[in-house]
């Protein structure tokens, strides 16, 4: 049994990674909580019947085996490094850190360690995006050559917590929510290195007074992150994404969208389809059932599980969670922002 803790025990952990241990009750037991708000820590261990709570995270160390790291950006690098240090298996909250130079410290720890960093980009769990990769993996669509994400809210800012707030975030719409797409886009073509990255940032709608939001006020003179960002890459193989994602779109609805076209067919993720030729005409293919989890939380926390008993390799591993914050750290830095 490995016994689990939680860091930061906000909204991301109670709808999300605390439900998703407590289903796999034989392969783990979720002894602790830390958060520095100890009043909503203890509210959340009595919710969840959790036995220990910790102002301090330090503290927890000696009581668990693995921790789930939930806190604000600012402060992942901080808290995995000390876990790792600590002998302790981590799975850090998607983006993987504030800056790729945070995160190659994670890599270097986890590797001098000898214990499992994942990272919690948990869109790859979800049952179309493992369809998309078998696709891709027994080349149905050949070698991919152009894949376009869009990842838009209509008019959705997260007015609550700190998602506006740069030092603690890094970011807005990019890190916060458009990495899950780009992350699964990039992880379906193989991975492939980046060669160049050009993008723009936008945030004029959020810092223009009364605007209307779905999800809560926010302050429109303290709003210092990104709304809406567009951005161009190239891969090293000649491949090209690209990329949109917005916190505050004018559109319709909202739009998650994952496509690839390739030498011998493309598919689409969301909802999921193939496109191709075969026997001289064109197909344009749906799928009618699709196995899997519908949360994808439970497979993923089940992934780590499994990698920390040796039992199996990651799904999101630490280099390639590294690659995707290069490439939000080259967005920002051409579009004038690092």
């Amino acid at each position: 049994m490995i016994r689990v803790g939680i860091i930061g025990v906000g909204g991301i952990a109670k709808g999300r990674h605390i439900p998703a241990f407590l289903q796999l009750s034989d392969l783990c037991q979720v002894k602790a909580l830390s958060d520095v708000n100890m009043v909503q820590a203890k509210e959340a261990a009595a919710q969840f019947n959790i036995p220990h709570v910790f102002e301090n995270y330090q503290d927890m160390f000696t009581e668990v085996d693995a921790v789930c790291i939930c806190t604000p950006n600012k402060f992942h690098a901080e808290i995995s490094i000390a876990a790792l240090e600590a002998g302790v298996h981590v799975l850090c909250e998607k983006p993987m850190a504030l800056s790729a130079a945070e995160c190659e410290a994670m890599l270097a720890a986890s590797k001098k360690s000898g214990k499992v960093l994942a990272i919690a980009y948990h869109y790859r769990f979800m049952k179309e995006l493992q369809a998309a990769k078998k696709l891709m993996q027994e080349g149905e669509i050949g070698t991919p050559l152009v894949a376009r994400v869009q990842a838009l809210r209509y008019r959705k800012v997260p007015g609550w917590g700190v998602f506006t707030n740069k030092a603690l975030q890094g970011g807005g719409s990019l890190i916060d929510y458009g990495c899950h797409l780009l992350d699964s886009a990039i992880w379906l073509m193989g991975n492939p290195k980046h060669v160049t990255v050009n993008g723009c940032t936008y945030n004029v709608l959020s810092k223009t007074p009364g605007q209307v939001n779905q999800w809560g006020s926010f302050n429109h003179e303290t709003f210092d992150v990104d709304d809406h960002v567009t951005a161009y890459i190239t891969f090293e193989n000649g491949a090209s994404l690209l990329l949109e994602t917005s916190w505050a779109a004018n559109i319709k609805q909202d739009t998650e969208h994952i496509s690839i076209s390739g030498t011998a067919g493309g598919l689409n993720v969301f909802p999921f389809e193939w496109y191709g030729a075969k026997h001289g005409m064109l197909f344009n293919s749906e799928a009618a059932w699709i196995p899997g989890e519908e949360d994808p939380s439970i497979p993923q926390a089940a992934n780590f599980l499994a990698a920390c008993m040796g039992k199996a390799e990651l799904v999101v591993k630490p280099e390639e969670a590294l690659q995707v914050s290069q490439i939000i750290d080259a967005i920002y830095e051409s579009a004038g922002q690092l």
